[in-house]
């Protein structure tokens, strides 16, 4: 059963579509993006949502203090991780939380992933690498790549309503990650949501 990932709302009415839809996980972007939205902007969205939907915070490098009252606040569930923090910088992390934890690999390697996969995060999230650019990319990567994997992964980049259905089949993924697959013109599209979220619950049935 692949679980879906929503990330980059920025807006009531991607609550709205969301709500509407219910992803197991919707990606509030904290890191400079522009999907980014402030520490206000996602309390009055995490107001709106679903219980039954995780909010997960997106950051780049963040001081830890920022991430922790986002936390603690209520406002974000999980946190996800897509700079460079190292394996203090998550085990104190995790010192002031017990959220889940996931952390991000912009892919160039089998030995990057594995790498990664050793640090004390809870998942992985697997992304395009590309130069200059910690993710949100909308490009995919070589998934022939991904070696064995003991901890769970998401997968993320390039995904869309014509590509989901051979890339859960390739990867099998625990959750596939998805942002401008569902957007029209940089804007969420509630059809576009509609659409991946009914592909992939059918993809689950089989």
């Amino acid at each position: 059963m692949t679980k879906i990932k929503i990330c980059g709302l920025t807006r009531a009415d991607d609550i709205i579509a969301v709500n509407r839809f219910m992803p197991d996980y919707i990606g509030f972007v904290f890191a400079k993006s522009r999907r980014q939205v402030t520490y206000e902007q996602a309390v009055l969205l995490k107001d709106n949502l679903n219980p039954k939907i995780k909010a997960v915070g997106v950051f780049v490098d963040e001081p830890l203090p920022n991430i922790i009252k986002l936390i603690k606040d209520g406002v974000i569930d999980i946190v996800q991780l897509h700079g460079e923090e190292d394996e203090a910088y998550i085990k104190k992390l995790r010192q002031e939380s017990n959220g889940p934890i996931i952390k991000a690999v912009r892919v160039q390697s089998a030995e990057q992933i594995l790498k990664a996969e050793k640090l004390p995060c809870d998942m992985l999230l697997l992304d395009s690498y590309q130069k200059d650019q910690q993710g949100g990319s909308g490009k995919g990567f070589d998934v022939s790549l991904i070696p064995p994997l003991k901890k769970p992964f998401f997968l993320a980049g390039g995904l869309n309503n014509e590509n989901i259905e051979s890339m859960i089949n390739k990867c099998r993924p625990f959750a596939v990650d998805i942002s401008s697959g569902v957007e029209t013109n940089g804007i969420k599209d509630e059809k576009k949501i509609e659409q991946i979220i009914k592909t992939i619950n059918e993809i689950n049935k089989k």
